[in-house]
């Protein structure tokens, strides 16, 4: 029997034209396999919408066609009636963080030739006070840079490293209080990221040791570091030693809650989000099923 899939398709993730997306469905996707609708997201939340529509009238597959916030409004979506269907990704996005973790190819004929692949891998979610994330969650600078970046209209990837260099100079690090798995201790930190996968996207590994199904989160804290150091800390994230640097220390957890001074931007999949209060993460293991390529 066919599966039915439902490709959600964000028209303006990643500022890149999505006109040709439909066309290469249609000639790619293996029909044998599939029977398949589109459906363009139009408004925030529409593809969760969408997704929990698709799935509820019994559609197999649910295939985001975005970037990271695309794939969490879909997944969410899935996850929000605890359906058995699984989540594909054809990444269109400005980091495309997940579907890198998951060496979904960033080519869109070869992530279609995924989907017709058809191999299903199991992996872990979480949750930042109650809202899913399936990639990474945040305080700190990148939490800040994501919620500058909302407002840019230029988006991609020079339009995120713009961002970067006009606020490194100016940001200050903060004070957090963790609860990490029952035990307290408090932060100095420029950043703390709760790393599911091992990237932001773009390839800029914060947590190069992370299992996406372990059933443990990888908390990366970034103390506060001289701005001389900045290029040795992104030359570390580009090759996956940011674990290795004595400005980054990574502890593996089930729970995590923060405390800051101040109220401020978090980050989920890299939609910006204003918090008040303690922020609460916990993991949700193997929890959702996700198309990747055959070994």
């Amino acid at each position: 029997m066919r599966k039915n899939i439902l490709f959600v398709i964000n028209p303006i993730s990643g500022g890149k034209s999505k006109k040709r997306v439909e066309q290469l469905i249609i000639d790619n996707l293996d029909h044998e396999k599939y029977e398949y609708e589109m459906a363009y997201s139009n408004a925030v939340d529409h593809a969760r919408k969408l997704s929990r529509s698709a799935v509820h009238l019994g559609f197999d597959t649910v295939a985001a066609v975005g970037g990271d916030g695309t794939v969490n409004e879909v997944a969410k979506g899935i996850m929000s009636i605890n359906a058995n269907a699984e989540l594909g990704i054809i990444p269109f996005g400005s980091g495309n963080g997940l579907a890198r973790h998951l060496r979904i190819p960033m080519d869109v004929k070869k992530a279609i030739d995924v989907l017709n692949q058809n191999t299903v891998k199991v992996i872990d979610t979480a949750t930042l006070n109650g809202e899913p994330f399936f990639n990474m969650a945040g305080v700190g600078f990148d939490a800040h840079i994501s919620a500058m970046f909302a407002h840019n209209k230029k988006r991609g990837l020079s339009g995120y490293v713009k961002s970067v260099f006009r606020e490194l100079n100016n940001y200050n690090s903060d004070d957090y209080e963790l609860t990490v798995d029952g035990k307290s201790m408090s932060k100095k930190a420029f950043m703390i990221s709760f790393a599911n996968s091992t990237q932001f996207g773009n390839n800029a590994h914060i947590a190069p040791l992370a299992d996406i199904s372990d059933g443990l989160l990888d908390v990366a804290i970034v103390k506060p570091f001289p701005f001389y150091q900045f290029p040795m800390l992104a030359w570390r994230l580009m090759s996956g030693t940011a674990h290795r640097s004595a400005f980054v220390e990574v502890i593996k957890a089930k729970e995590i809650k923060v405390i800051r001074k101040e109220n401020g931007a978090v980050h989920l999949d890299g939609e910006p989000k204003m918090l008040n209060g303690q922020i609460d993460i916990k993991i949700r293991p193997l929890s959702l099923k996700v198309l990747v390529p055959s070994l």
